[in-house]
């Protein structure tokens, strides 16, 4: 039996007796690597994976590989009809496989095992309308330019797509891109975090089960500053998807424009508001915020990590979320109760910590939280609320990425919309109010990618993704999704006789 198939075998409970090793997916199997890299449970503090350090060759391999799939057209030449079958076989796939995919998120990432089954499920989901927009994508038609000439739109894929995902939902992030790059009839390079590429490696297999033709999906692994920024700089790479921070964002914009001038898709930073005011249903209200900044640990690009509350029920609002935050558990990523997991890297535990000493140093007033807690092994901060923040200070402008909630307070519905504004980014908000007018006047002015109305972190695969300001460029997922990944060609028909410019 294949090492790789061995590896399957693993028990989904406890820790692995020893890392799980693979090597990377290209042109439709596995390959071996010279180089591989040890992750670290965050959590546990033992090896769990061993991860392929390819090389730039490495990379030239792969997309080369997506190139000769798209060209053959082996998956762009296929029906919708066809390419959704694909797509819902790997959806029946993920199902079977659910707890197993799960189970390498836990121990790479450090998120709770209950949440990372609930991210597979949306994951299946993400497949399934990937499925039907892969039948439903279509052009348009002019019959209004006369007699003599009809004209059609046709949406056409773009080619091979490079995408880079993040550590922080190393497999909800890549379903919600790759069934709907798929669904275009693209073919694709992918770049995982080297934390986490555990469960990006995974899928390789799963779609070629599915029936996906080889050379259509390939996973490259290793760091940004070598895999990332090729990939970025690659003058064969179509398009571009990168999900992480405004900063390396900028740099790939740049790259982009040096290389070929890809097309770019761009999921950036966010600091996002939830705007509470006096009507709202007050402990809705703060069992969203809390759950809102400590989902995930708060490493959450969509986190609400600015409470901008009614200053007539600020005071009683905040020991509200002070009681919510406190009752939250804070544990072992594999125990089942567990709602907070480990910090997935010692950088960004070191990092939010320093905000927590900026925030108190700036003068803010912790309510709750604000240090590390000691559960004998990984990193674990407990969910912390700010009170008396100010515009200007560090904790109320930059992405913290962490369990650490600032809030602000308001007297009127124009300084509320003002102060979600006041940020450069632009990817999320959240507003709970039970007046309509309220909560419409609120969602129309809030500048946002996504905006939830007495509810947060909403939705499904069904509705559009990304950010306005510096949160980045276009739309991932359901149909807008798709037309990201697609090229707009015009056709025009001449119908009989030319009309002869030379006589």
């Amino acid at each position: 039996m294949r090492k790789q198939d061995m590896d399957k075998r693993v028990t989904i409970s406890g820790l692995p007796e020893t890392p799980r090793e693979f090597g990377f997916w290209m042109d439709g199997g596995w390959q071996g690597a010279r180089t591989l890299y040890e992750r670290i449970s965050p959590a546990h503090g033992v090896p769990v994976t061993r991860i392929p350090v390819c090389t730039v060759d490495d990379l030239n391999a792969a997309v080369a590989a997506a190139r000769r799939a798209f060209e053959d057209r082996s998956w762009a030449g296929l029906s919708g009809a066809d390419r959704a079958g694909v797509l819902l076989r790997a959806a029946d796939i993920l199902r079977q496989r659910r707890d197993e995919i799960a189970y390498w998120e836990v121990l790479e990432n450090g998120k709770p095992i209950a949440q990372a089954r609930g991210e597979i499920d949306h994951c299946i989901a993400c497949f399934e309308v990937g499925a039907g927009a892969a039948r439903m994508l279509h052009g348009d038609s002019f019959n209004s330019l006369g007699d003599g000439l009809f004209g059609m739109v046709l949406r056409e894929p773009v080619g091979v797509v490079g995408l880079i995902t993040p550590w922080n939902f190393p497999f909800l992030i890549l379903c919600e891109r790759v069934p709907f790059i798929l669904a275009s009839g693209c073919t694709m390079v992918v770049k995982p975090s080297e934390v986490t590429s555990a469960t990006t490696l995974i899928l390789g297999e799963i779609l070629a089960e599915a029936g996906l033709p080889k050379g259509v999906y390939n996973v490259v692994t290793g760091s940004g500053r070598t895999i990332g920024q090729a990939m970025a700089e690659h003058p064969d790479v179509d398009m571009l998807s990168f999900t992480g921070s405004t900063g390396v964002g900028r740099s790939v914009v740049h790259a982009a424009a040096d290389s070929n001038f890809k097309k770019l898709g761009l999921e950036l930073g966010g600091k996002n508001p939830i705007v509470v005011f006096a009507d709202a249903d007050l402990e809705d209200a703060a069992d969203g915020a809390a759950f809102g900044i400590s989902f995930n640990t708060g490493q959450c690009c969509v986190s609400s990590s600015r409470l901008i509350v009614d200053r007539r029920v600020a005071d009683e609002f905040e020991a509200l979320v002070v009681a919510k935050m406190q009752k939250i558990v804070v544990g072992d990523p594999l125990d089942e109760a567990t709602q907070i997991g480990a910090i997935t890297t010692d950088a960004q535990n070191a990092t939010i910590l320093s905000y927590i000493e900026k925030g108190k140093a700036e003068g803010a007033k912790i309510l709750t939280g604000g240090a590390a807690a000691d559960l004998g092994r990984g990193s674990y901060i407990t969910p912390t609320l700010f009170t008396g923040v100010t515009r200007d200070m560090s904790i109320a402008r930059d992405e913290i990425f962490g369990p650490v909630l600032s809030s602000f307070r308001f007297d009127t519905t124009d300084e509320a919309i003002a102060l979600a504004n006041d940020t450069v980014y632009g990817l999320a908000a959240s507003v709970w109010s039970k007046n309509i007018d309220t909560a419409l006047t609120v969602s129309r002015r809030v500048r946002a990618g996504r905006f939830w109305v007495n509810c947060i972190m909403a939705g499904g695969p069904e509705m559009p993704l990304g950010g306005f300001k510096q949160s980045g460029w276009g739309r991932e997922a359901g149909t807008y999704g798709v037309e990201e990944y697609t090229q707009v060609k015009s056709v025009h028909v001449e119908i009989g006789k030319r009309n002869h410019w030379i006589k």
